[in-house]
């Protein structure tokens, strides 16, 4: 596993989405045993990085995934969990009120990473930083971060945050790269901020082309792998993949081996 560094924090390259873990927007019990030994599948595999968010399956995803770690036995110091508030839950009380339930069904005294989902209209940022400030003053929280901020947002958040804001997680992929034209990976590269990369295969669609194949080929990979090992051979930029499947669970994990040339990076690039 390859990984990324910034002050204070070293993260793996590639860690474990939970989007669909449990349902989708709201819960699905009938999916628990495949979501239930697609994160057994992992833990197995070796990924520490895991992401989440209340909003996932409505809360059913922390679930799973907390009652997973548990019966993994895996040390929880040995792990790195994230997870988020939803943009309705943004005033004070409710972030608090919001990180209280979250370690609560994910089985845990505090989370390493928590980001603020998404910006939502109206939103009074200072009082949602003063709630998550206090949260890592009390050690529930360990660093802040933000997910789908355009670079105003990140900069007020970078001044209301006591802490560094470590993070930005954004939609970033071979043919998303809507992120790099607004100035986002390059402030995040040069602010030792680390841009979280998600649908970084956009779901499982990840087009291809004669340029992808041939690569894909040299490497003895798949097309998907080389998507993502082309997001991460950037500095600064991590991804987090989900997969139900076993077989690309570890086909997602083993991408960060693959080491992409200059030439080949700058063909995909292009």
């Amino acid at each position: 596993m390859k990984f990324d560094s910034i002050p204070n924090l070293t993260l793996p390259k590639i860690g474990f989405g939970t989007w669909k873990i449990g349902g989708g927007s709201s819960a699905d019990p009938t999916t628990d045993s495949i979501s239930t030994a697609a994160l057994h599948s992992a833990l197995e595999i070796g990924y520490t990085h895991f992401d989440t968010a209340e909003m996932y399956a409505n809360g059913h995803a922390e679930e799973l995934l907390g009652r997973a770690i548990r019966n993994s036995q895996i040390k929880r110091e040995a792990l790195f969990i994230t997870t988020k508030v939803t943009p309705s839950h943004l005033q004070y009380d409710e972030v608090l009120r919001s990180c209280e339930n979250s370690l609560r069904r994910l089985q845990t005294d505090y989370v390493d990473l928590y980001l603020i989902h998404w910006p939502s209209a109206g939103m009074k940022l200072a009082d949602t930083f003063r709630a998550l400030n206090k949260l890592v003053r009390d050690e529930k929280v360990k660093h802040l971060g933000v997910s789908n901020f355009n670079l105003k947002l990140l900069k007020e958040s970078q001044a209301l945050s006591e802490t560094p804001i470590i993070t930005n997680q954004v939609p970033y992929s071979l043919s998303d790269r809507s992120y790099v034209k607004n100035g986002m990976l390059e402030y995040c590269q040069k602010n030792d901020i680390l841009l979280t990369a998600y649908s970084p295969i956009d779901e499982g669609r990840l087009g291809s082309n004669k340029t992808l194949e041939a690569i894909a080929e040299a490497h003895g990979a798949t097309t998907f792998q080389i998507g993502l090992a082309w997001v991460i051979s950037q500095p600064r930029v991590i991804t987090i993949p989900m997969s139900a499947n076993p077989k690309h669970i570890r086909e997602n994990f083993a991408a960060a081996d693959i080491e992409l040339t200059e030439n080949e990076i700058e063909k995909l690039t292009n």
